[in-house]
């Protein structure tokens, strides 16, 4: 089971569900589509009783937002400590864990990658710096780990390369719902291995030697 996986076996706390509920509505009708009554009734509590637990939608959509941007950040560094601990891992191998991890993301939590690419910018600017830097470091991870495998890659290569991977993996919003179409796309581990093979591939095609 991956890291990430691992972390949703628990049940999840009323805050949780309360983020994961207000995610899916603000990434289906937008952030000012969405009043605080209906994250309530999604949970089954009152629109007030969510001060509770946030002061309103802003606070709810900086954690979302900052919150997965750790969590990435917190799970690439965590394979790759786990990789230098055992002392007998390979680049390659710590490449496809990554891989792995996001894809899990990309997977699990569409509604946040929808939620980043509209609503990034209604954020503070201070919470809005706080991801974008999240988020670069977390591309640096990536970098690293690539340049081991392929050496020859420059840095530049290897980071534009890092980004074209995560454009890839993060456009699984716009696959069909298998709800909605069942027959539209393959199953979650059939699409899995698949975004896995196309992110390998294009890190080979970025090392390989121009024709």
């Amino acid at each position: 089971m991956s890291t990430h996986a691992a972390a949703r076996v628990a049940a999840p706390t009323r805050r949780e569900q309360i983020l994961r509920e207000a995610a899916r509505l603000f990434a289906e009708r937008g952030f000012h589509g969405v009043g605080v009554d209906e994250i309530g009734a999604a949970v089954g509590i009152s629109g007030p009783g969510l001060y509770r637990h946030f002061p309103g939608k802003d606070a709810m959509l900086a954690e979302l937002l900052v919150g997965i941007s750790e969590r990435l950040l917190e799970g690439g560094r965590l394979r790759v400590s786990e990789d230098a601990a055992r002392g007998d891992g390979s680049p390659e191998a710590l490449l496809d864990a990554l891989i792995e991890g996001h894809i899990d993301f990309a997977l699990d939590d569409r509604p946040l990658i929808t939620l980043h690419d509209r609503e990034l910018d209604r954020l503070r600017d201070t919470d809005r710096k706080r991801v974008r830097r999240l988020q670069r470091e977390y591309v640096e991870v990536w970098v690293g780990v690539v340049r081991a495998l392929y050496p020859a890659l420059a840095e530049n290569e290897a980071r534009v390369t890092v980004h074209a991977v995560f454009g890839l993996l993060n456009s699984t919003p716009h696959l069909a719902r298998p709800e909605s179409r069942p027959d539209a796309r393959p199953g979650r581990e059939a699409t899995a291995a698949l975004l896995h093979r196309l992110a390998r591939g294009a890190f080979a095609a970025a090392a390989a030697e121009p024709v």
